[in-house]
C-alpha cells in the first residue's frame, strides 16, 4: 500500500542515500508509515523492510527502540514526558502523575475518547525547564517547557476544542 499510495515520496527518500546503502532510509519511511496508519503496524514493517530489502524483525527493532515510533494504536495526540533524573529533581514524575489524574488514566494509557495518551520517556534534552513534554500530533512535535498542571491542562482543553470543532 505505502509503495503504491507513496510511490513518488518514496523516490525521493531513497534518493537521499547511496543505493549501496539505502537501508538508512529505514527512520523516514517508518515515520510515512506511521503517518499513513496513525502507528506502525506489522504489514507497515514489512512493507518497509520489501521496500529496503531488510528483515521485518531489524525494522521492527527500530520501531520497540525509538520513542517517536509505536506500534499500537494510542491516542491522536502523545504527550511524552520527560522524567528523567534530572527532570525528576523538578517535579516531573509529580506532575506527570498529577496529569495523568486529572485525565482519569494512569501513566501510559490514552484517556476513554481516545484522543490523548500521556506516557514517560527518557531526556528531551531540556533538564533545565523541566517540567516539560513533547507532544506528538499530526502536524508534527512540539515541545512544551516549565509546564504547571494548569498550563497542561489547558493545552488538553484546546486539544479537544481543537478536535471537536473540525
Amino acid at each position: 500500500m505505502l509503495a503504491e499510495k507513496y510511490a513518488s515520496e518514496i523516490e525521493r527518500i531513497l534518493a537521499k542515500y547511496p543505493p549501496e546503502h539505502k537501508r538508512s532510509a529505514v527512520m523516514p519511511l517508518l515515520y510515512l508509515a506511521q503517518r499513513e496508519y496513525g502507528h506502525v503496524t506489522q504489514e507497515a514493517m514489512q512493507e518497509v523492510a520489501d521496500i529496503l530489502g531488510l528483515d521485518r524483525t531489524e525494522v521492527g527493532a527500530l520501531v520497540g527502540f525509538y520513542t517517536l515510533y509505536y506500534d499500537e494504536a494510542e491516542g491522536k495526540y502523545r504527550i511524552q514526558v520527560c522524567t528523567d533524573l534530572p527532570c525528576a529533581l523538578r517535579g516531573a514524575e509529580e506532575f506527570a502523575e498529577a496529569l495523568c489524574e486529572n485525565l482519569g488514566i494512569r501513566l501510559g494509557e490514552t484517556t476513554p475518547d481516545g484522543l490523548i495518551t500521556v506516557e514517560a520517556v527518557k531526556c528531551l534534552a531540556a533538564c533545565d525547564k523541566a517540567p516539560m513534554f513533547q507532544l506528538q500530533e499530526p502536524e508534527g512535535i512540539h515541545y512544551h517547557e516549565e509546564q504547571t498542571l494548569e498550563s497542561a491542562l489547558k493545552l488538553v482543553e484546546e486539544l479537544r476544542r481543537r478536535e471537536s470543532h473540525g
